[in-house]
């Protein structure tokens, strides 16, 4: 398989089986209920370690936790270690409900601080960093290739967060001393104190998959600051580091990039409630990994069609076998989803059902071909709204057709009876 990299530019080939794949991708910063563009780099790269797995690699998928962040300290005052603790379970429940069970590891900020402090010691042994009143920067004029991975250009880079104690305002923090109403810190070298967001990650990759690995992936919107800083301090501590650069792109909420700060967004939970897993995975597929996603009732509901029309395919019976090639070529090249979903369209009208079944199945779809009885409280209403439609109440039938729709489920109508099939 050949990926696009970010920092060459260049689309990279993978080793061929069986080579060992390590993947490291960047989770969420735990402070709330987690929103729908979150899933979106868990989805794609859980996708992309299925697809590798089942042509012969060993794959470690890391994903990691940031459970130590301003944040968390801003969202719960006195109890961010609580409220990291339950947020990180949100997430954890949430991403479970996509079935793909895919990642190996689900490394944690407060449980990785013996790294991180090993590794923030390193740079400053190396004079890539130096301590100033208990807090501890990395000296970016140090990494000559600063700014590569962005294509930001080091003399023009403004100041995040302006610090009198920085000896170049480019220069970030590794380690912050402990602040007025941080209840939670640890001790180091430099004092009581906690991370900077940028080394967590360097020391949660080099734990879980070693000094040098594969692939890296997360959202395009980290690539500044934090993956040039990850890159930068991790080669000046002798690193080799990740060999691809993989970022997917922003899901966008209407048209704009879906945003807590702003209110413009919809939690992983209240999507599948509302939408289900099978609809919101096929969402997923629509659009290239690299590319902008729109999410909208519009494309949900169109994502919610394609689901129902491969379900029918599923039904009907095998009349060929399908060209399998097509879809390998599809996913083989920088994996393009949507070229593989337009394949898994075209099994479902040639009726190539095997094929379709195992192209479905790597994306967690698999369940598409099963049937699943409603729930008695959905049955209730269907037998309800037969019962208006045969008193001439349509009004009333079509209320309660939403609600039945409302709860995941489709009513259909036929020849005296009526069948329910799950909406997604």
């Amino acid at each position: 398989m050949k990926l696009h990299d970010t920092l060459s530019g260049e689309l990279v080939a993978l080793p061929a089986a069986p080579a060992e794949i390590g993947m490291y991708v960047c989770g969420p910063t735990v402070y709330q209920l987690a929103h729908i563009g979150n899933a979106r780099p868990f989805v794609v790269f859980s996708w992309m370690a299925r697809w590798l797995r089942a042509n012969g690699h060993t794959v470690k998928l890391v994903h990691n936790i940031t459970d130590v962040n301003d944040k968390i300290y801003e969202a719960a005052p006195g109890a961010s270690a609580q409220r990291a603790a339950e947020a990180s379970d949100w997430y954890l429940d949430d991403v479970a409900r996509f079935g793909l069970g895919a990642v190996d590891a689900y490394p944690r900020v407060t449980e990785t601080m013996d790294e991180i402090i090993t590794l923030i010691t390193d740079l400053v042994d190396r004079d890539h960093a130096y301590s100033r009143e208990g807090d501890v920067y990395f000296r970016v004029a140090s990494f000559s290739e600063y700014g590569a991975l962005s294509g930001q250009r080091p003399d023009q880079m403004e100041d995040a967060e302006p610090n009198p104690l920085k000896d170049d305002p480019r220069d970030f923090a590794l380690w912050k001393a402990n602040k007025p109403g941080e209840d939670t810190a640890w001790d180091s070298p430099w004092g009581r104190g906690r991370p900077g967001w940028h080394i967590e990650c360097s020391a949660m990759a080099a734990r879980e998959l070693g000094t040098e690995f594969w692939i890296h992936g997360g959202g395009l919107d980290i690539i500044f600051p934090h993956h040039e800083n990850e890159l930068a301090q991790s080669r000046s501590a002798g690193h080799p580091f990740a060999k691809i650069w993989a970022h997917n792109g922003m899901l966008r909420f209407t048209g704009e990039k879906m945003s807590k700060s702003v209110g413009n967004v919809e939690t992983i939970r209240d999507v599948l409630d509302r939408w289900g897993t099978d609809t919101t995975l096929l969402f997923f597929l629509t659009a290239h990994w690299r590319k902008p996603l729109d999410f909208s009732d519009e494309t949900m509901g169109a994502a919610a069609a394609q689901a129902e029309t491969l379900r029918n395919a599923l039904r009907g019976d095998a009349r060929t076998e399908g060209g399998w090639a097509r879809f390998v070529d599809a996913l083989e090249d920088d994996f393009n989803t949507p070229a593989a979903l337009a394949v898994l369209h075209e099994f479902a009208r040639q009726g190539a059902l095997d094929e379709l079944r195992r192209g479905l199945e790597l994306f967690g779809l698999g369940g598409l071909g099963t049937p699943v009885g409603a729930p008695e409280a959905v049955a209730k209403l269907a037998q309800l709204r037969f019962e208006a439609r045969a008193a001439g109440d349509y009004a009333e039938a079509d209320r309660l057709r939403d609600e039945i729709l409302a709860a995941g489920w489709i009513v259909r109508d036929a020849a005296g009876v009526f069948e329910l099939v799950p909406s997604s």
